[in-house]
């Protein structure tokens, strides 16, 4: 539901139970995706950090509400352009977050990520699509087409009324949301939808690519081969657990 609130925090659990689940007939289990902070909370977990005083959070919801997300866009960057170029910029929750740290702590919130893996009861064998830019932002472009002409103008403006809760603030919701507060016209907004979206893909794949356990593969090469090839990866992992 959009009106229950759903973290990385959430994701974690729920999906650790699941697989407990899964690999009590499965050895092996394949989890596609994804946004890259809820894989590694997933695969290591979650990162440990401190607590802050509630007033911070309650004033950056303020400044949200009344000045946009732009202006703690700006702020994040300033405090800490690392996080910054990973984040999803849209998503005000996430920018919150990350903000709060830098200013309860004083240092940036990319100081607190990855200090530490906790111990998993299966292994892992990450497997990333490697693809040239031009092509992966022309998929994008026609995707974001595809969306328009089934429907997604409909079911965003079925959501308008609570474009206030932070589920609805995401590419895709947010350019319409603003076409249909007649600030942008329809096609403007669609061309937002396709540049924010190239604009997260970007930061995706720069977080994917300084994960060195990736093991990247071309995905017009023949399925056969690809398969071949996380066979033979999971065949050298060595796993007292026997799950992958």
């Amino acid at each position: 539901s959009i009106h229950q609130p759903y973290n990385v925090g959430d994701f974690e659990k729920d999906t650790l139970i699941l697989l407990e689940k899964l690999f009590e007939k499965h050895d092996c289990v394949v989890m596609v995706g994804g946004s890259g902070l809820y894989i590694d909370a997933v695969v290591q977990g979650l990162d440990t950090f401190p607590e802050v005083d509630r007033e911070i959070r309650a004033n950056l919801n303020s400044i949200l509400k009344q000045q946009g997300i732009e202006v703690l866009q700006k702020q994040l960057k300033e405090l800490d352009p690392e996080y910054y170029n990973k984040v999803d910029i849209q998503n005000p929750h996430r920018i919150i977050r990350a903000l709060e740290i830098c200013l309860g702590t004083g240092k940036a919130y990319s100081s607190f990520i990855n200090k530490r893996k906790l111990a998993r009861s299966f292994s892992t064998i990450m497997i990333g699509l490697s693809i040239e830019r031009s092509i992966l932002y022309d998929k994008i472009n026609k995707r974001v087409d595809s969306m328009i002409e089934n429907g997604l103008e409909e079911e965003a403006r079925s959501l308008y009324k609570h474009k206030h809760l932070n589920a609805l603030h995401t590419v895709g919701y947010t350019e319409l949301f603003n076409f249909f507060d007649g600030i942008w016209d329809l096609d403007f907004a669609i061309s937002e939808i396709k540049k924010n979206t190239r604009r997260f893909a970007k930061r995706q794949l720069t977080w994917f690519r300084k994960n060195k356990d990736i093991v990247w593969v071309d995905p017009f090469t023949p399925v056969n081969e690809i398969i071949e090839k996380i066979m033979n990866l999971r065949i050298n992992l060595q796993d007292e657990a026997g799950r992958i």
